[in-house]
Parts: C-alpha cells; structure tokens; sequence
C-alpha cells in the first residue's frame, strides 16, 4: 500500500500557476464554446474586473441554454453561469479535492490564493496525476522484480 502523502493543489498547478482562462460575463455563450473548444476545456472561469463572479461549464451550456431552446450566440454568459463558485486554496490536498467534488457534483475547482483566481483544478487533473504517480510506482515494482529474477541473491 502506498503510503505517499497526496499532492497539494499547488503542486498539481506547478507551471500552469496563473494560467485562468476567463471570460467576462456579458460575453456571448458562442464565444465561451469557442474558447472552451480552443482550449479543450471544461469550464472558464466567469471574472469582472477582475474578480470571480462566475463559473460556466459545458454542463451549464448543454443544461441551460440548448435544452431550454436558448441560442448560444444570443444568450449571455450572466444569464446560465454558475454564481455560487465552489473553490479551494492551493494547500488543499488532491484526495480533499476528490472528495470535495464529489460530494458537491462539480467537475472544476477554481483556485484562490488571496483573493486572486490563480487557476482551475478539473477532475481530469486529478485523474491523470493519480494514474502516473501508479504507473511510476508500477514500474519501480516491475524493476524490483526483475532484479529478484535475475539476481536473487542481492534480496
């Protein structure tokens, strides 16, 4: 079993720290899918002047603007953005995280660092950051297993 200490969300962001994309909550939902799909992304974070008044997902547009009969280039991001943005701070742990969304049924953490948006941790991060950090170790057992077959003796 391993006994490793989870990442914090700080160390996940490592490089990408300060890379937010954003977008102002009187553009269109048109222009947050072409960024979206820009990016390949999820969700944007919704900032004005500055600050965070908003997340939107691809959830929010499929569920509020397409199944309501809305057109995305007429509807505006204000009018189906989440307001009430669930957030973490960059000490937070991955596992915290983890649980965090899925008790809550999000997909995207933004996270805040004195009052600033400095980025956005997706389940897919986690995902991803979990599945290598098993395959490392996967291969550290590989390798101590091939040394025990090939040279026993020095077990």
């Amino acid at each position: 079993m391993n006994n490793k200490p989870w990442k914090t969300v700080s160390e996940l962001l490592g490089a990408r720290r300060g890379t937010v994309f954003s977008i102002a909550p009187d553009s269109t939902v048109l222009a947050a899918l072409e960024q979206l799909a820009e990016h390949d992304i999820g969700a944007l974070v919704v900032l004005e002047d500055g600050r965070m008044v908003g997340i939107l997902s691809e959830r929010d547009c499929a569920r509020k603007v397409e199944l309501r009969g809305r057109a995305v280039k007429d509807t505006a991001v204000r009018d189906v953005m989440t307001r009430n943005v669930l957030y973490v701070m960059p000490s937070l742990t991955l596992d915290e995280c983890m649980a965090l969304m899925k008790r809550e049924r999000v997909r995207h953490l933004p996270v805040v660092q004195d009052g600033e948006v400095v980025g956005v941790v997706s389940g897919r991060d986690i995902l991803e950051d979990v599945a290598a950090e098993q395959a490392h170790s996967i291969r550290g057992l590989e390798w101590d297993r091939l040394v025990m077959t090939v040279n026993p003796g020095s077990y």
